[in-house]
């Protein structure tokens, strides 16, 4: 297990963060969050994944499975660091409170990105002592990353697999041609990763400092059009003309009845074992240090994983094919020990799928929301919970819980009602059920601790629109709701 004692922690991701420039940033609001995490009894940070992400600015549909999202970087910090002026922060939009309206946010933080990018250049920054110990660290996967964020920027096309054949195929003569075309583009993506991981490993570890421990998201598949396809084709299902001839998903379950189409490429995990799964052993040991612990999302695509041939429009007309999860997973326990790592096994579970999450003593999820069925066996009722899980309220695929609580018809609420034992249902029974069970570590959202409705769900699986934007405002986090958490987790013994 990864908590040898009770722990509870809260669900939130930096974009959703307050502050001033229209998106949450790594900056001091970050801080001051790991502040009130401590202050009010929380161990626990979990996030969504870190990427680069694209249109849909989906944090599981990300450009690189390495590089951070340069969205994250606090403008702030820049100042304070010499490369920006504070006078350039003073013009800025108008941002709408309560979400992010990335048609603004974008826009803006570029212009003031490129600036703080013609500072670093201009006093030397790249032959500075600690731009080089962070190239030494990184080079392996931030050559490739930046060559392809700089063609993704300036070449036509959707994808890398409309640009000349031999840049797709990563010939040696045509790398070097676009490498010296794009040089410009080249640094500037590499001086964000630079920055990027400064202010994550700033804020990590004052976190830690604090006690709390950030748990971080890692997305079993990675996006078609990505650095990670284009710089390991062998590595996944493509045709002959570098195209995905089965793409990932699951068949129809709660969100959709027919299923959700992702999209990604699957791997060829004949081809990765052949190459002692070297690729998923980088990217276990990446996370792995960026993160305390680490949700596999997505963790039954370990055990047998849903084939959808490319170009189908629904998730319907799938097969299960069998994964090599289980020998990389040993591969990496053989390394490292203990897998400080989450199974989200929710979905329609396997007994095999089971068995591979226990073989590895890796703790499972729990949700709330999913509990309340006529059966008094459902797993996600807290009766029937082992202490190997981690409960939610909801995850940021659900509802809020005061919107959640508002879309059950009457037998449905009676059962909740009769299951928590009061009439007053609200958002602190359903966080009072998870605090006070038996799993070892409850995570609740932010969104559930401040009792907000629907308007503030972070995803509706299966839709584009809408999604990732919600916004924690200042004035919205107050001291009662603190208080209120930490008396539950005081009261369940989730507090040393």
């Amino acid at each position: 297990m990864i908590f040898n004692k009770r722990a509870s922690g809260v669900l939130l991701h930096p974009s959703s963060l307050p502050g001033k420039y229209g998106i949450g940033t790594l900056g001091e609001e970050a801080c001051k969050f790991v502040d009130w995490l401590k202050e009010f009894g929380q161990k626990v940070w979990q996030m969504l994944p870190l990427g680069p992400t694209d249109w849909s600015h989906s944090p599981y549909q990300a450009y690189s499975a390495f590089a951070g999202n340069p969205d994250l970087i606090d403008l702030d910090f820049l100042v304070r660091d010499g490369y920006l002026t504070q006078s350039a922060l003073v013009d800025q939009p108008v941002f709408p409170s309560g979400k992010v309206n990335f048609k603004i946010v974008l826009p803006y933080r570029q212009e003031l990105l490129k600036s703080a990018f013609v500072t670093f250049k201009q006093t030397g920054g790249f032959n500075r002592s600690d731009f080089h110990q962070f190239w030494d660290q990184h080079w392996w996967w931030l050559e490739s990353w930046s060559l392809f964020d700089a063609c993704r920027a300036s070449l036509p096309g959707k994808d890398w697999t409309d640009w000349e054949e031999a840049l797709q195929l990563r010939e040696e003569s045509a790398l070097a041609s676009y490498y010296s075309r794009f040089k410009d583009q080249v640094e500037y993506s590499r001086f964000m990763q630079f920055l990027f991981f400064e202010q994550w490993f700033s804020l990590k570890n004052y976190a830690n400092r604090k006690g709390i421990s950030i748990f971080g998201d890692l997305p079993l598949y990675v996006a078609f059009n990505s650095s990670d396809v284009w710089s390991n084709q062998s590595l996944f299902l493509l045709d002959e003309k570098r195209g995905p001839t089965l793409v990932g998903g699951v068949p129809p379950d709660y969100f959709s009845q027919t299923g959700q189409l992702w999209g990604n490429p699957l791997f060829d995990w004949n081809r990765m074992k052949e190459q002692g799964f070297e690729w998923w052993m980088a990217r276990m040991h990446f996370n792995l240090r960026m993160f305390d612990m680490v949700r596999i999302d997505h963790f039954r695509g370990l055990e047998s994983f849903w084939a959808i041939p490319a170009g189908e429009k629904t998730a319907v007309n799938g097969s299960w094919m069998k994964a090599k999860g289980e020998e990389m997973l040993q591969l990496l326990q053989n390394q490292i020990g203990s897998l400080p790592i989450v199974a989200e096994d929710l979905g329609l579970i396997t007994p095999e799928v089971d068995m591979l999450r226990r073989k590895f003593s890796l703790p499972g999820m729990k949700v709330l929301q999913f509990a309340f069925s006529e059966e008094a066996d459902n797993t996600h009722l807290p009766h029937n919970y082992t202490d190997d899980f981690v409960v939610y309220t909801g995850t940021h695929d659900n509802n809020t819980a005061n919107g959640w609580m508002r879309t059950l018809n009457q037998d449905e609420l009676s059962r909740v009602q009769d299951y928590l034992g009061t009439t007053l249902l609200d958002n602190w029974q359903l966080i009072r059920k998870a605090e006070e069970s038996v799993a070892k570590l409850a995570i609740i959202p932010m969104q559930d601790i401040l009792n907000l409705s629907a308007s503030a769900r972070m995803n509706k699986p299966g839709t584009t629109r809408g999604n990732w934007i919600w916004r924690m405002q200042q004035k919205q986090l107050k001291a009662i709701h603190g208080k209120q958490l930490l008396k539950l987790t005081k009261l369940y013994g989730r507090v040393d």
